[in-house]
């Protein structure tokens, strides 16, 4: 019978090494927060833009800088009736609609009513060098929030000059 303890004594003994810390009862290393940043809703820094309409759009930097060579992270909060005029970018630019609806476009030409929804949680791409315009309706009840991510510097240049960048819708 000593042989059939001793595997049995093994074996448990194996499985239990396996067990994660946690359910031993062992405490799980401190959060680092050199290592993970951690930034909640209410420590994020919004600000407006001086080239916005007032009360049209905020932005909040994350990380880098769209006029800098680089990775840049920003949030910005479209309020409803606003939109940009047709422009460009030198870089590819990724949206991640994060809460309500933002009304999108592409092409040099500018028709609010020709826009699509992209509801919270949709992704778009915008593509270096092409014309579009985005921003949210007036009948919207909500601001949308976009989360964008890309490659500084952007070179934001409107498509018509001699236009606003920024439209009320």
């Amino acid at each position: 019978m000593e042989p059939f303890a001793t595997r049995r004594d093994l074996l448990l003994t194996s499985l239990l090494a396996a067990l994660p810390l946690s359910l031993t009862g062992a405490a799980a290393s401190p959060l680092n927060p050199a290592q993970t940043i951690i930034k909640l809703p209410d420590a994020l820094q919004w600000g407006t833009q001086p080239s916005f309409p007032p009360g049209s759009a905020d932005t909040c930097p994350l990380t880098g800088d769209t006029t800098a060579p680089g990775l840049y992270f920003v949030l910005i909060r479209w309020r409803p009736g606003f939109m940009s005029a047709p422009h460009t970018y030198t870089t590819d630019r990724f949206c991640i609609v994060v809460s309500g609806t933002w009304w999108v476009n592409s092409g040099a030409d500018f028709d609010p009513a020709s826009c699509v929804p992209a509801p919270a949680g949709s992704f778009v791409h915008r593509v270096a060098q092409t014309p579009h315009y985005d921003g949210v309706i007036r009948s919207q009840n909500e601001p949308a929030v976009i989360a964008i991510c890309g490659i500084g510097p952007i070179n934001f240049a409107v498509i018509d000059p001699s236009k606003p960048a920024w439209r009320t819708v």
